[in-house]
């Protein structure tokens, strides 16, 4: 039987998979991606050096780049001359001989990654801490986050005050950087938050909450914004104390006629589906068109809500409340039978139409003093009632 020979594999699969790790992924990870086994992957680490080294990327294009090095090493494997190699990648042959001489491994063998990692460790240079040498600054920075001073504030005051004292001067990651290593005090300097160590990262990992096959606002017909047309609702969750309880909240656009979905077995996406399927069956098809929701994880079963009931739903983009407005004032509105750090559980289906109710005949200002429902009905040749 054939050994497997890791070093077979071509070199742009190395490539990326060196990439990768650079980019955070772990080595199982970056193996998967690649196409290659994990213990594969294991030898090109451990060929390397058994570190990857962070590469901002060249200072000057005078200097050699990963993939000059991994030319150099192709170069070298197929006995090419220094000359030929130092052509092929535009250097001159004297500082393909300086690279080969400086960054060989002790057995003599040129390896590009390893070799990469060399040159970016020797890059680093071994600076003191700002904030260690210089009292004044640690002082000054410690009064102003007493003061409740953020960060970014800090960093533009002192580039604005010491403008001419680089040692007066850091910006908002190096504060932050002293601070969590509890170098300008631990109990007097505090950010307002009151966080003590960083936030977790998730560099290089894809994010799982991303809704799929999703139609953003921008391609929503425009007859929705005109509010001329009935039909096209807005919808959210107001979620009651500890995010253990929900409640749904449809508003009309046109006629700002309020709907409520109850949500007694929870509000993760197939209950959020299930109410809505079954809770907007009663509303007239020429009054199911659209509906705008931003864009939580509850309504990642959208493809099944608009097979079965119709609508056509259109997400916001993120952090875009404003985009939903008349489902927001709604909310607001609601708040008042609804406060916030409630349980929403203990509100009846029952209770859900009462209060859409008395909603649906508060008059507005909007529609010269009619209620909603009256505007509603100016739209139906039947009441919208089950």
């Amino acid at each position: 039987m054939p050994r497997f020979a890791p070093n077979k594999m071509p070199t742009t699969v190395k490539k990326r998979y060196f990439e990768l790790l650079r980019e955070g992924y772990k080595g199982a990870a970056a193996a998967r991606v690649v196409g290659v086994s994990a213990s594969c992957g294991s030898n090109w680490f451990i060929e390397a050096g058994s570190m990857i080294v962070p590469d901002p990327g060249p200072i000057s294009p005078r200097f050699l780049t990963q993939d000059d090095r991994i030319a150099i090493a192709d170069g070298l494997q197929v006995k090419q001359t220094v000359k030929e190699i130092a052509a092929s990648i535009g250097k001159s042959f004297q500082t393909v001989y300086r690279e080969i001489k400086r960054n060989a491994k002790p057995d003599g063998s040129y390896h590009p990654w390893w070799a990469h990692n060399q040159t970016l460790l020797r890059r680093r240079r071994p600076k003191e801490e700002k904030f260690r040498a210089s009292e004044p600054l640690r002082t000054l920075v410690r009064e102003k986050l007493t003061d409740k001073w953020s960060p970014q504030q800090i960093a533009r005051h002192l580039a604005r005050e010491h403008a001419r004292d680089p040692a007066m001067r850091a910006c908002s990651e190096t504060i932050y950087r002293a601070l969590f290593a509890g170098l300008v005090g631990r109990r007097e300097a505090k950010l307002r938050t009151g966080r003590t160590r960083r936030k977790k990262q998730r560099r290089g990992v894809p994010t799982l909450n991303k809704i799929k096959n999703m139609t953003l606002i921008h391609e929503r017909p425009a007859e929705v914004n005109d509010r001329a047309v009935p039909g096209h609702w807005e919808g959210d969750l107001i979620i009651g104390r500890g995010q253990g309880s929900a409640i749904g909240t449809l508003v009309e656009r046109t006629t700002r006629y309020v709907h409520l979905i109850h949500l007694p077995h929870g509000w993760k996406a197939p209950q959020v589906r299930n109410a809505l399927i079954t809770q907007t069956a009663h509303i007239p098809p020429q009054l199911r068109r659209t509906l705008t929701w931003d864009q939580g994880r509850e309504l990642t079963l959208h493809e099944d809500i608009e097979a079965l009931t119709g609508f056509r739903i259109y997400f916001c983009d993120p952090h875009s409340p404003w985009q939903r407005g008349t489902n927001e004032n709604t909310n607001g509105l609601l708040r008042q039978y609804f406060p916030k750090g409630t349980d929403l559980s203990v509100h009846t289906a029952r209770d859900l139409r009462q209060v859409a109710c008395q909603l649906n005949r508060r008059p507005r200002i909007v529609f010269g003093d009619k209620t909603p429902a009256e505007a509603m009905r100016e739209c139906l040749t039947g009441p919208l009632t089950r």
